[in-house]
């Protein structure tokens, strides 16, 4: 048995040849693409992936899209970003599971190495971040729109690693991304604020994923959110191990951070304006239909 292979693009000519030449063991790549407008598409065509498209509206329902409406030619359906790379024993480990009808999980979950400036962000970037990249579509669903989280069944754990590059369209795309992304953050984030009470225990849990929610959830409450986290990741998380990508990188989050706080503050103005019944006046961002760049 083998592994098909679905990525979600909108205008990823830069990234994607490299991330297709990582998979040219696989013999059933799909490209979801949200109508790209640079060579996405002849690119992916070129090296023989079907290519379907869609509106991109928000990355869980473009994967739920993907997941349950084209039919893949195996059961299990490899995920990855267009600016990841799937080193060759992450495959291996793969089609093994694949191999293997007794198995029950029905989505596993990856630790990526980030890379920025050349160097491995080990420390910076919060490793080892587990995200889901191997699925059984016709048992597992996606949650949220930003950061998608699986369930619907039991978990696995790959041991390899993809490779995250995230910066390879540069600084200026990296910035476009994450504004979007904050501007998703920033909705989420009010709505903690108003409906969710501190998970107090899971800041001292040894589960990593639900001492990351904690310490995000009790981080919506607190003063200097961009300070922190740049105190966080650069001294308490040892960013300063990864050397001068490792500060800069530190300071890319807290600006994103930053970006997150006001437009909350922004929500939180808007929301008194309109309570008070006076005009509403977005004066620090007109919020775009969102748009997929991974």
């Amino acid at each position: 048995m083998s592994v098909s292979v679905l990525i979600m693009t909108w205008n990823e000519e830069v990234n994607l040849p490299a991330c297709l030449a990582s998979l040219n063991w696989c013999d059933d790549i799909v490209v979801l693409d949200s109508f790209s407008d640079d060579r996405t598409v002849e690119l992916a065509k070129a090296a023989g992936a079907r290519v379907f498209q869609r509106p991109y509206d928000t990355e869980d329902r473009q994967r739920m899209y993907g997941l349950t409406e084209i039919k893949f030619k195996h059961d299990w359906v490899y995920t990855p970003d267009a600016d990841e790379i799937t080193p060759a024993d992450l495959r291996d480990e793969m089609l093994a599971i694949a191999s293997d009808p007794t198995r029950p999980e029905v989505f596993f979950k990856a630790r990526y190495k980030n890379m920025f400036m050349g160097r491995w962000i080990k420390h910076a970037s919060l490793y080892p971040t587990w995200i889901t990249r191997l699925v059984r579509p016709d048992r597992v669903r996606f949650e949220r729109s930003v950061h998608s989280r699986a369930s619907g069944g039991p978990e696995g754990a790959l041991q390899s690693h993809f490779i995250h590059y995230s910066f390879n369209k540069g600084l200026e795309a990296w910035y476009d991304k994450h504004n979007r992304y904050s501007s998703a953050e920033a909705d989420l984030s009010s709505n903690r604020l108003l409906e969710r009470k501190i998970d107090w225990g899971g800041i001292i849990s040894t589960a990593p994923e639900r001492r990351r929610r904690a310490l995000k959830s009790l981080s919506y409450h607190m003063p200097f959110r961009p300070s922190l986290r740049f105190l966080y990741m650069y001294l308490l998380r040892r960013g300063f191990l990864d050397g001068k990508p490792g500060y800069l990188y530190c300071r890319l989050l807290a600006a994103y951070e930053f970006m997150i706080v006001i437009k909350m503050e922004e929500r939180r103005l808007i929301q008194s304006v309109e309570l008070d019944g006076a005009p509403v006046r977005h004066g620090l961002q007109n919020k775009e239909p969102e748009r997929h760049m991974v």
